[in-house]
């Protein structure tokens, strides 16, 4: 047994080296996260855009959008590893980083909070470095009990998230969006339910749609020149949200990424539409 022990300890050694040593390049925001939370931070040697959280991560090299990656900006930085997220991978890339001699790992992910979990333990284990998953998924697991336990809103309210970047793009989130999930954990429910996934917003499904309140990322109303700009969007003033000026906006990784900090923004955005 004495033996056995002093083995499994130079092999924990030996593999807390060779993973020092090691370079990372992640092309998602939510694995980026949690790639930071399991004390990895210093492997990250670049990331996509989307790769805000924590703050510290706002200096790393950026490679692109997570759909629109430079292949030759994400070589340059010589990484051993590349994470990211299967749907969002294209093969001409996977191959070109293969070639390369990069080891690519890519995870899928399931919008619920128990996908969360699994994420957070498929990226430990992929990366060799599960000490700190169980701490991190029991701190999320606490944040997502806390969170529920301050949601009680009869009301319900219907909130329609509007995805801008100023008036030319502008599309309406429909069923089936992480979006839409996070409303639903927060206790409001989503104001669409004739489409899935996004379509181009209109007057006519605005006035249809009649949602009690307007939910929006943080620069996507800055785009459009804030509340007063948003009012001024055809169909806007005639819901029950334009007419009470009920605009609510959040960051735009945390509530789409389903990371570690879901149950902050069930939290935040539940306060948002009471």
């Amino acid at each position: 047994m004495a033996l056995a022990a002093c083995n499994a300890g130079a092999d924990k050694n030996k593999q807390d080296q060779q993973l020092d040593s090691v370079k990372i390049v992640s092309l998602n925001g939510t694995i980026s996260e949690i790639v930071a939370g399991l004390g990895l931070e210093k492997n990250i040697v670049g990331t996509d855009i989307t790769s805000n959280y924590p703050e510290s991560l706002k200096s790393k090299p950026k490679v692109g959008h997570n759909r629109r990656i430079n292949a030759e900006g994400v070589l340059s930085l010589q990484p051993n590893i590349v994470v990211g997220m299967a749907k969002e991978m294209s093969p001409q890339l996977a191959t070109q980083f293969k070639a390369a001699g990069i080891r690519l790992i890519l995870f899928d992910q399931e919008f619920t909070a128990e996908g969360t979990k699994k994420l957070i333990h498929a990226v430990a284990d992929s990366l060799h470095h599960t000490a700190k998953a169980d701490s991190l998924a029991s701190a999320f697991e606490t944040q997502l009990a806390e969170a529920q336990k301050h949601i009680n809103n009869p009301k319900k309210p219907k909130v329609l998230f509007i995805y801008a970047r100023g008036t030319g793009t502008m599309m309406v989130g429909g069923t089936g969006t992480p979006v839409e999930k996070v409303i639903e954990m927060a206790g409001g429910v989503n104001a669409i339910t004739e489409f899935e996934e996004y379509k181009p917003l209109t007057s006519e499904a605005l006035v249809k749609a009649n949602p009690d309140v307007l939910l929006l990322f943080d620069d996507g109303l800055e785009s459009l020149g804030g509340i007063p700009g948003l009012l001024k969007v055809q169909g806007v003033a005639q819901t029950n949200a334009g007419k009470n000026k009920s605009v609510v906006t959040m960051p735009g990784e945390m509530l789409t990424s389903f990371g570690p900090r879901l149950g902050q923004a069930v939290t935040l955005l539940a306060e948002k539409i009471k």
